[in-house]
């Protein structure tokens, strides 16, 4: 039973009229007639042509003699030369282009017919451009171009009219008025103003003028037009113009005609049939309903969707049914059904719930990531005891290739739930996450909606990859439309621009993951709970290699452990000499690589079982792209290992400091970054005011110029951790004492001689560890960093913590002896440390890349 349907209240749209309308619309008015008064009328003395004259090159127009024409100029050397025009009343030359894509364009880019003209009126806009009106007066030829910056200059020659009088010209001349008259007797769309102009025009040249400058024909037929200075032949050239154009306007009229009287038909029969189904409702012999839209119906009571979504639903399908199914709307409508109808609405996969398999299923799949499995498993155990438990919100971050993606689709797995992965680097469109509206053409629901159908439940594992690469623009910004997905609070009644109803993502399991967390929005950041996935340990890789990797890559090439076996030592050798990165992606790629060297002599015939040793190792990846160099650079005066964070693992950074005579200035280079910098000054700041207790020659250090650097030059570096690094480089130099090789230390320093903790405490040890190094000096609040090291780490590595630069003496020399208590500096020392409550000590040194890593 159809509802009776109110009728719609009518709204009168307001166009208020901004600043400038009113100058514009006069403006085109004036084009438009193509009336223009004569030199005798506006008492102008003819005007003579100079020997170098503007020229302003037009995309898209030609203008003639003795006719008006507005004109958009939005080219910078076009603006300038308009102001300069106008401020000296000066004649330009109004070239048409052969190319409307030219920006700077040359003679050869130009007509070499143009119209010289004046600017009669000049309006600026406030997107930049400026609108004028010229008037073309004359023709002239370009002869050559004499200047290109700032606009083109050129010397121009004038072209005189060739008038042949007699009875031909007057019966081309009437043949053109009779043709044109056709034609506005065809067309409606002629200005009144332009058929008095040529009415009032008498003299024939004038008259091809301003009918080829105002009827629509292309830029190549009016530049015929323009070139052409015998008027009897442009009066020929124009009638076969106007002929042309009747001819199409009278097939247009035609088909117009036919188009109109099937229309007429088409409204006539669905009046008529709308009439009829009113006759039979009220007889109650009403015909059946339409069966696709029962069909819809039914998928829509199947999906089960809240009572405001079937209600939106309902509303949506009496429009539906009161529309004829060739109007555009009504494609419009039953796409939006479709996609209420489809959504799961009320359709969950269930849990698997056991424990015991979850862990099995995560172990099998991923090596260690011990807190990462707890916290999946713990959340299990509560989604057992309690069944209406909202979906976490979890963001892995950690280093490229540490498994965060692959993770996942383990916990799906473990979940027996759908997963379902988007990609959001690179995003800058709001729209993406919540939809478009449904006025715009093409409009589709956003990212999240779509994920949703596709898997079709609702509460899958939902992945956000790289969601530390989102961008925002003019459309929007991406992150803060993530706000309200991810927040458990607010995402039940997540309203996407589409649908525009309400969609409860509280059941779905949200993973974002991220390379680093400084570039994620802080209020982002605060709704999602973050789970560090840490680089891996020498040993780790190898394990991973021999459990997944090699296996994996055996099975993608076509082999079995059968024919190939990598010994212990082969996978050492490649991670030490063929990678250096915190994850398992380039670890992965040479592995391949090998493999397919073994691939290739088995398809040539040569199947023997081969052994992957270490001395041939070379042979299938060429010679090693990496060295331990530490032993290479340090062991001279001047130069200290320190340790760096980066988003993709840790790595070791040399500070080489040198000294010359001079008056104490200090110079540093590598491309260092302001926290960084301040910190070398801090250092040699507290060597200076404590050199007495240091056992370091003041006086020298006041007459000594220093130059810091810090190799790999063209990689940014920053970050107030290599403070005791610098401190220790410079009390080598003075002490003309080398540092011990396999010493490396990390650290921020105070103008007191505090070390303060520092970030990235993991991925800088493993970094150490991977380059040799044997001994660490880290800050002693940053023992709690250590707990967590594996314990292969921390039987190769010995650790010291060191509170003041006092402590970090002790350890820098291979012969130094603790300085004496009854000399060790007291004052400013032992000054407890005040740290601001906005200070960060996150990580630090980033971002820094060491050559041949990428």
């Amino acid at each position: 039973m159809s509802k009776e349907r109110k009728p719609r209240p009518k709204t009168r749209s307001r166009n208020p009229v901004r600043p400038g309308e009113a100058e514009a619309d006069r403006v085109a008015e004036l084009a438009a007639t193509g009336r223009v008064l004569s030199r005798s009328e506006r008492n102008e003395p003819t005007p003579s042509l100079p020997d170098r004259i503007p020229i302003l090159p037009l995309r898209s127009d030609v203008v003639f003699p003795q006719t008006v024409v507005p004109l958009v100029v939005n080219r910078g050397s076009g603006i300038k030369l308009i102001d300069e025009i106008n401020l000296g009343d000066k004649m330009l030359a109004l070239a048409t282009q052969r190319q409307p894509d030219i920006d700077d364009p040359k003679l050869a880019d130009l007509y070499t017919t143009v119209s010289v003209g004046s600017v009669l009126k000049m309006l600026k806009f406030p997107d930049g451009s400026t609108r004028v009106v010229c008037q073309g007066m004359f023709r002239a030829k370009i002869v050559e171009i004499v200047q290109t910056e700032p606009y083109l200059i050129g010397r121009l020659e004038p072209l005189e009219d060739v008038v042949e009088e007699g009875v031909e010209l007057d019966a081309l001349t009437h043949h053109v008025n009779d043709l044109f008259r056709r034609m506005v007797d065809q067309s409606q769309q002629v200005p009144e103003e332009l058929q008095v102009a040529a009415m009032n025009t008498h003299e024939p040249g004038r008259l091809a003028d301003l009918l080829g400058s105002s009827l629509p024909f292309s830029i190549e037929e009016k530049q015929l037009l323009l070139d052409e200075t015998n008027v009897k032949a442009r009066l020929t050239k124009l009638g076969g113009l106007l002929a042309r154009q009747l001819t199409v306007l009278e097939l247009a009229t035609k088909i117009q005609a036919q188009v109109g009287s099937e229309i007429t038909k088409a409204q006539r029969d669905h009046f008529l049939r709308q009439q009829i189904k009113a006759i039979q409702d009220e007889l109650g012999e009403g015909e059946p309903d339409n069966p696709e839209l029962d069909e819809l119906w039914t998928k829509l009571e199947k999906a089960k969707p809240p009572e405001g979504v079937l209600a939106e639903a309902e509303r949506e399908m009496e429009r539906l049914s009161g529309m004829h199914p060739s109007s555009a709307e009504y494609s419009i409508v039953r796409t939006y059904l479709d996609w209420l109808a489809v959504l799961p609405w009320s359709k969950s996969s269930r849990d698997r719930l056991d424990l015991r398999r979850a862990r099995k299923v995560l172990d099998a799949d991923h090596y260690d990531l011990e807190k990462i499995k707890e916290r999946i498993l713990e959340y299990l155990a509560v989604r057992k005891l309690k069944k209406d438990m909202k979906g976490p919100i979890l963001c892995f971050s950690g280093p490229p290739g540490t498994g965060k993606t692959s993770l996942g689709k383990s916990i799906a797995k473990a979940l027996g739930r759908e997963f379902i992965r988007i990609s959001l680097g690179g995003v800058h469109d709001e729209a993406e996450i919540r939809g478009h509206r449904r006025t715009y053409v093409a409009a589709m629901p956003g990212r999240i909606i779509q994920g949703i159908r596709k898997a079709k439940t609702n509460n899958p594992v939902f992945m956000l990859d790289e969601v530390d690469k989102l961008g925002n623009d003019f459309r929007g910004d991406p992150s803060a439309a993530l706000l309200e997905v991810l927040d458990p609070e607010q995402n039940s009644t997540f309203r996407d621009h589409y649908l525009d109803v309400d969609f409860d993502l509280s059941k779905v399991m949200f993973i974002a993951t991220a390379n680093m967390l400084e570039t994620i929005p802080a209020p982002l950041i605060d709704r999602m709970e973050v789970l560090q996935l840490p680089g891996y340990s020498e040993e780790e890789k190898l394990l991973i290699a021999q459990k997944f990797i090699i296996p994996k890559q055996l099975e993608a090439h076509g082999l079995t452990t059968k024919n190939v076996a990598f010994v212990d030592e082969t996978v050492r050798r490649i991670i030490a000499d063929y990678t250096r990165e915190a994850g398992l992606r380039n670890l992965e790629r040479e592995i391949a690589t090998v493999c397919r060297k073994i691939a290739r002599k088995h398809a040539e015939g040569n199947r023997v079982a081969t052994t992957v040793i270490p001395d041939r190792i070379v042979d299938s990846l060429g010679p090693p792209k990496f060295f331990r160099e530490v032993a290479d650079r340090t062991g001279t005066p001047g130069v200290a290992t320190g340790l760096a964070w980066t988003p993709t693992g840790g790595e070791i950074l040399f500070i080489e400091v040198t000294g010359m005579p001079g008056k104490g200035t200090l110079t540093l280079t590598g491309l260092l970054g302001e926290s960084m910098r301040e910190s070398a000054q801090a250092a040699l700041s507290f060597l200076r005011s404590h050199a007495k207790e240091m056992g370091l020659d003041a006086a020298k250090i006041v007459k000594t110029d220093l130059h810091i650097h810090v190799p790999a030059g063209a990689v940014p570096k920053d970050g107030p951790s290599a403070g005791v690094a610098i401190s220790a480089a410079l009390m080598s130099l003075f002490r003309k004492k080398a540092i011990h090789q396999n010493l490396a230390m990390t650290g921020e320093v105070t103008l007191t001689g505090r070390v303060l903790p520092v970030g990235g405490v993991r991925e800088k040890v493993l970094a150490a560890r991977r380059a040799g190094i044997t001994k660490i000096l880290i800050p002693r609040h940053n023992e709690k960093d250590l707990i967590e090291l594996p314990a292969e780490v921390k039987a190769d590595v010995s650790f010291h913590s060191v509170d003041t630069l006092d402590d970090v003496i002790e350890h820098l020399f291979p012969s130094s002896k603790p300085i004496d208590p009854a000399t060790k500096p007291t004052k400013g020392l032992k000054i407890p440390i005040v740290v601001k409550a906005k200070r960060k000590t996150g990580p630090s040194d980033k971002p820094v890349r060491r050559p041949g890593s990428a």
